[in-house]
């Protein structure tokens, strides 16, 4: 039997990243959908929690707030977020992820394009964590 071309992913099956901090889905991707030209996900970040700071040598990363407000620094710029609010993080700049508010924070993110191999495309430039999860698997 073959693959459905179209496939559904729901949140509530897709293990959690914590590695790099807050609940992270990677929930379209090459492996999931064998997307072509990028991966996108959802983040939950609780009060106090943060996603250390990365970068992505090869991808540009979309940002949507559903709920909720977090700071988010670029290349050590801050810019607050909150509901409705979006933002681009350019190919390769420095980016960190804190939600120093009281409530739950959630938001929508897209890389876009793919790194040429999965293992190129995030570069930690901060200690993660919770460094001894599992790295995920996007590709």
């Amino acid at each position: 039997m073959s693959t459905p071309r179209i496939r559904k992913v729901t949140a509530q099956d897709v293990v959690p990243n914590r590695r790099r901090g807050g609940d992270i889905r990677v929930l379209l991707s090459p492996k999931t959908v064998k997307s072509t030209s990028g991966f996108m996900g959802e983040l939950t970040l609780e009060p106090g929690e943060f996603v250390s700071e990365h970068r992505h040598p090869y991808s540009e990363e979309f940002l949507y707030v559903v709920r909720g407000s977090v700071l988010m620094r670029v290349e050590g710029e801050a810019v607050r977020l909150g509901p409705g609010d979006s933002l681009m993080v350019p190919i390769n700049d420095r980016h960190r992820l804190e939600n120093d508010g009281a409530e739950q924070a959630f938001a929508v993110f897209h890389l876009s394009p793919l790194a040429p191999r999965p293992e190129l495309g995030h570069v930690d430039t901060e200690p993660l964590p919770n460094a001894g999860e599992a790295a995920p698997k996007v590709g």
